[in-house]
């Protein structure tokens, strides 16, 4: 039987080669694209016998089983590329002129470790030799043709691709994204890398290394002077937000109107809380577990991927376009050469969250190590690349240098001394003005707000399972609320703050330590497919921000109970509705 089952592989490889040879002149697009699909199939089909994914069996009588594979890995369909459409429902076609289906695929390798390694410097830090040469890397890669994988266009459309649902899954019809989930950091990570080495590559100096916008430091908390001349310049920006202005890394739209000292100092605050008290396990940084098929779909970004990143994004794009392009849309974002140096800074807090916890392995799970996406080299190859391929960085011979995270000793303070805010707040109990909403009758850890529209303040209160914990029981499980079942009814930008114990959360922010997060929804525009019945997955979305620490700062961490208020931002509310909000423990 095994000498049989042989022979059957190899003729199957027979017909394998006769289809990559063949030459299939079908004119119509649509009959062409179902032609290559099918194609493809057939070849992964054959392929799984010999893939190192699939289980090897013994002669099927003696074992009874099914060739399974071991699990199944979130990658996009190469051969289902499709136009999309923008935040304002404005098709857009990002694809490649040609199926990168239709291209020799290699597996991506480390390089050579005698390769230099790539400092990547703050970007108000670098000098004019720099200056000159990145500007001339860029236009270089400007004057490319599009059908060269390494020219401008083609590498911000990378990002267009993946982030508007361009790519079905492969084996699923539902379709690809890599925003709000575990896929932002290493898909990110992924694309900036071979966008570095191919601007290096463009000047021969493989030393070259992309800078990284500091706007979390006091000194680079400004659009850096090098986006402001050359190739490097993006006419597509809100000029009022152009230097000396301030960066506001939780930007919602409108303007705070803060001094240049408050703005910063709020600032740091606002990254102590994102990455330190409000991440302090896995799900509430890297965002929810995302998994191939339909059922392994969400919608729960971390708290970087929330903001600073979507803020920024909307800050540095043009109020005078309808969609805050070039940053401001996903679609567009990766047009503007700031796109990379904001990254570059993603990427290295991902670096700074993973030493702050000892550099444990973050995540474990073989279908995120095993996901697996396709970018093109300096050599213009088509690379398959896993995110156990990019976990260190070290390992892809590029590194940050050193800068001071002044945030790490910026944690904020309560607003109201605790003992005065608890008077305040159980008087208005008493009062009963405080509660928007009928108030429950058994106060519980999950208050039910029956599709609640998010118009205006929301205020619950909820009871704490668990009290007076022991230093070891709160490492071990994060205390946590969960605002679950947010529900917007269209493609819109939302944006609210979540507060704990607040007197008077219209005067404070995140430089008070009433504040717990802030959850933000970008306009994505997921919803053209590439056939009839391709699936878009719209869930309701949920999320979760970490509280252990902010009630010990409000010695609230023996109260049963604690106020809960949601705050809608920029009038962004009316398209919202929430469920719920409930304390939970996360691991």
């Amino acid at each position: 039987m095994e000498a049989k089952r042989w022979v059957s592989l190899v003729l199957l490889a027979f017909i394998l080669v006769g289809l990559s040879s063949s030459d299939f002149s079908v004119k119509d697009s649509d009959q062409q694209v179902q032609a290559i699909s099918f194609i493809s199939d057939l070849k992964a089909t054959i392929l799984g016998f010999f893939d190192e994914t699939w289980v090897a069996t013994e002669d099927a009588n003696a074992m009874n089983k099914e060739i399974k594979p071991k699990h199944v890995i979130l990658t996009p369909n190469l051969t289902t590329c499709h136009k999309s459409l923008s935040d304002a429902d404005r098709p857009v076609y990002c694809c490649p002129p040609k199926r990168e289906s239709l291209e020799t695929i290699i597996d991506f390798k480390f390089p050579d470790i005698s390769e230099p390694i790539r400092v990547r410097k703050p970007a108000h830090m670098v000098d004019a030799d720099y200056i000159a040469k990145y500007n001339k890397a860029i236009a270089i890669m400007k004057s490319l043709p599009y059908d060269d994988p390494r020219s401008y266009m083609r590498q911000a459309n990378m990002h267009c691709i993946y982030c508007t649902g361009a790519y079905n899954q492969q084996n699923s019809n539902s379709l690809l994204k890599i925003h709000r989930s575990w896929m932002f950091f290493p898909w990110h990570r992924m694309m900036i890398y071979f966008h570095e080495r191919i601007l290096g590559s463009l000047i021969g100096d493989e030393n070259f290394a992309l800078p990284f916008w500091n706007w979390d430091s006091p000194e680079g908390m400004f659009i850096p002077d090098m986006y402001l001349n050359g190739s490097m310049v993006d006419t597509q920006r809100d000029s009022s937000h152009l230097p000396p202005q301030v960066a506001d890394i939780n930007y919602d739209y409108f303007e705070r109107g803060l001094g240049p000292e408050d703005q910063i100092s709020t600032n740091v605050a606002f990254m102590y809380n994102q990455m330190v008290s409000g991440a302090k396990k896995t799900e509430l940084f890297m965002g929810c577990p995302y998994k191939a098929g339909e059922d392994g779909f969400c919608d729960g970004p971390g708290t970087i991927e929330l903001a600073p990143h979507n803020a920024l994004h909307t800050w540095v794009g043009s109020n005078l376009n309808t969609e805050r392009e070039d940053l401001g849309a996903f679609y567009s974002a990766a047009r503007d050469p700031i796109f990379y140096a904001h990254h570059s800074n993603i990427d290295r807090l991902w670096n700074v969250w993973n030493e702050l916890r000892g550099n444990k392995p973050a995540i474990e799970d073989p279908e995120w190590l095993d996901s697996t996406f396709y970018f093109h080299n300096e050599k213009s190859q088509l690379v398959r690349i896993k995110i156990r391929d990019v976990l260190d960085s070290s390992k892809l011979r590029y590194a940050y240098e050193n800068v001071e995270n002044v945030w790490l000793d910026a944690r904020p303070k309560p607003s109201v001394p605790p003992k005065i805010a608890r008077q305040v707040l159980k008087m208005r109990e008493n009062q009963n003005p405080f509660l928007d909403i009928s108030n429950q009758a058994i106060v519980s850890p999950d208050f039910g707000l029956n599709g609640k529209r998010l118009d205006t303040t929301i205020r619950v209160k909820l009871r704490r399972p668990k009290t007076h914990r022991s230093k070891i029981e709160k490492e071990q499980e994060e205390e946590i609320i969960v605002v679950y079942g947010i529900d917007i009814s269209k493609d819109a930008y939302v944006k609210f703050d979540v507060y704990v114990n607040a007197v008077d959360e219209t005067t404070i922010g995140p430089e008070s330590r009433e504040f717990a997060g802030t959850f933000v929804n970008m306009k994505r525009g997921v919803r053209i497919v590439l056939n009839k019945g391709d699936l878009v997955v719209k869930r309701k979305t949920t999320f979760k921000v970490g509280i252990t620490e902010l009630l010990e700062d409000l010695e609230a961490d023996g109260d049963e109970t604690v106020w809960v208020t949601l705050v809608p931002r920029g009038g962004t509310g009316v398209n919202t509705t929430v469920d719920g909000v409930r304390i939970e423990y996360m691991k």
